[in-house]
């Protein structure tokens, strides 16, 4: 009789543990298969979708050597202090992120802003490369027009491994990161701790590679109430940059969308584009 409770319980935990395997193994394979829709949010736009902003603004079109086409949206401002190539974030398309770019041509800034492929008008397959390669594009064609002394790079989120990536190789005004992340694998074990990330990730974006080899001054911004990219994250990558040209901003209690409705923002903002 006093076996019997033993007995019952070993079923039990046996089941339990194949049910809990199962679970993790339906996670895993979830993250792998879907890992761009989980990444990236891209919304499309049809290629005739006419762009309407309050500031001066030229729509180009960029052919990448695969036959992609990117699709950029470059803003005028009068007597511009210099240019901006912004990579914007993981969600939406430049209806959205083009009015996000006038709060800088606004500070007579000229801005150029892309949309990565599949987001907007923009073609072509996803790969992590590519990535790095529509990025050296977008840098080759400001210097056909612009002095590179006069080039701000600013990366927002998913974007900030991207500037990071050319200020790394190029010599830039500045780099200015946005809620920035050590890696994408980094952000992805916060996520899920108990999933092999590292192994089943085929987007790294390792920021913290490139961040070391910059040469020109960096100001990292970042929320401590930010949910999607935990501060933790940008914390670890500024502990990996060049110490004597970075500035770490952090705003107390920001989170990763809002950081624009904090005076702290803006008045960095004012003192790196003054």
């Amino acid at each position: 009789m006093s076996n019997t409770p033993l007995n019952l319980l070993k079923p039990t935990l046996k089941k339990l543990v194949l049910i809990l395997l199962s679970i993790c193994l339906m996670i895993t394979a979830s993250l792998y298969f879907l890992q761009e829709k989980i990444l990236f949010l891209p919304t499309v736009l049809e290629q005739d979708y006419a762009f309407n902003f309050k500031q001066n603004f030229e729509e180009i079109n960029l052919k990448a050597e695969d036959g992609a086409k990117l699709n950029a949206l470059h803003f005028k401002s009068e007597n511009p202090k210099g240019v901006i190539l912004y990579f914007h974030g993981n969600a939406g398309n430049l209806s959205r992120w083009g009015t996000i770019a006038e709060y800088f041509v606004e500070k007579q800034y000229d801005v150029l802003i892309m949309d990565y492929r599949t987001y907007g008008k923009s073609t072509g397959a996803l790969s992590e490369a590519v990535f790095y390669s529509d990025a050296d594009l977008f840098y080759s064609y400001l210097l056909q027009n612009y002095n590179e002394k006069d080039i701000t790079l600013y990366g927002r989120s998913l974007g900030t491994c991207m500037a990071t990536y050319l200020a790394s190789k190029n010599k830039p005004k500045q780099l200015v990161l946005e809620t920035p992340y050590y890696s994408m694998v980094n952000v992805g074990k916060s996520r899920f701790p108990i999933v092999p990330v590292k192994l089943l990730l085929k987007y790294k974006f390792p920021t913290y590679q490139f961040i070391g080899k910059v040469s020109c001054p960096i100001t990292m911004l970042h929320g401590t109430n930010d949910q999607i990219v935990p501060y933790d994250s940008a914390k670890k990558l500024f502990e990996v940059s060049p110490k004597s040209s970075t500035n770490f901003i952090i705003i107390e209690g920001g989170g990763h969308n809002n950081l624009i409705s904090y005076e702290t923002y803006h008045d960095e903002i004012d003192n790196i584009l003054n």
